[in-house]
């Protein structure tokens, strides 16, 4: 018969050993420091481009309203309005929202049909430092139109370093 191996008290049976537990938390650190923090302007370019499924991108019909000076990025108010009558042979069926900083680049996305009556989405995001964001319309017809807007973040959020 071995001899069982001393375990304080305090651990219960079928816990992790401080081995594993400090092997996790080593492997966690890994992850966090491998992963970017940041989108690349490759990614919003590519983000972009999947939402307009090869339509080319007009600049026009799509009003990004936000505010250009943000105190805090972790709650900032965003309103999108496409300029369209919402008519069946003339609508929009998507609005989307990109980014160039955070660590995702698309912030939202909304399906629209004709039975909306206008084309104005609102939501509120979180930016992580001062960047352009970037809202696409996607018509019926298959064209895409944008507006890009820069904004300035003071007290940033989103941030997943020290």
């Amino acid at each position: 018969m071995t001899p069982r191996p001393f375990r304080p008290q305090y651990f219960a049976p079928g816990a992790p050993t401080r081995r594993q537990a400090l092997a996790a938390g080593v492997g966690l650190g890994a992850t966090l420091l491998v992963r970017p923090t940041a989108a690349t302007q490759v990614e919003l370019t590519q983000a972009m481009n999947a939402f307009a499924a090869g339509a080319k991108v007009q600049v026009g019909r799509v009003l990004l309203d936000v505010a250009r000076l943000v105190d805090n990025g972790n709650s900032v108010p965003a309103t999108v309005s496409v300029e369209s009558p919402m008519s069946l042979g003339d609508h929009v069926t998507a609005i989307a929202i990109f980014n160039e900083r955070n660590p995702q680049t698309e912030v939202a996305s909304f399906e629209l049909s004709p039975r909306c009556g206008v084309a104005k989405v609102s939501t509120r995001i979180r930016l992580v430092t001062t960047q352009q964001l970037v809202a696409m319309a996607r018509m019926n017809d298959g064209s895409c139109w944008s507006h890009t807007i820069e904004v300035f973040v003071t007290l940033a959020a989103c941030i997943e370093t020290d």
